[in-house]
């Protein structure tokens, strides 16, 4: 089984703004058959307006997008504890990252990183998005 994807929100801006670099490494994980999976509360960080994202609004259509539950969640807080850092978001897709063996996609790799290593279960890679 392949790994999956896991796309922070830079890279759904990246998207968003049709970043030709960013479409090809999508359409590679789905020739290769890897789920594309996204925490919804990315969504929540990369969504504005629906007139204007029509594009992004295509795209999470043919991803999976995955709730944020209880557990996740208080982990995602014990992780910000741990990094000494306030980015929820960012720490919830390390935690499902990890839970996951999913490679993340995103446009900080050094927060990404930080929040890893803090957190001790290591996602396999974290990649710059744009």
């Amino acid at each position: 089984m392949t790994q999956p994807h896991l796309y922070d929100a830079g890279a759904l801006i990246a998207i968003d703004k049709n970043d030709r670099r960013m479409w090809a490494r999508y359409q590679v994980a789905v020739d290769d058959g890897r789920d594309v999976r996204i925490p919804a509360a990315v969504v929540g960080q990369a969504w504005r307006d629906s007139r204007r994202q029509v594009r992004l609004g295509q795209f999470l259509a043919g991803c999976q997008v995955d709730p944020v539950g209880l557990e996740t969640a208080k982990a995602a807080g014990i992780l910000c504890g741990r990094a000494g850092t306030s980015d929820v978001v960012d720490a919830t897709v390390v935690v499902m990252a990890a839970a996951t063996g999913a490679v993340i996609w995103t446009s900080d790799p050094e927060d990404v990183k930080a929040l890893a290593d803090a957190s001790g279960a290591r996602p396999a890679l974290v990649i710059r998005a744009v």
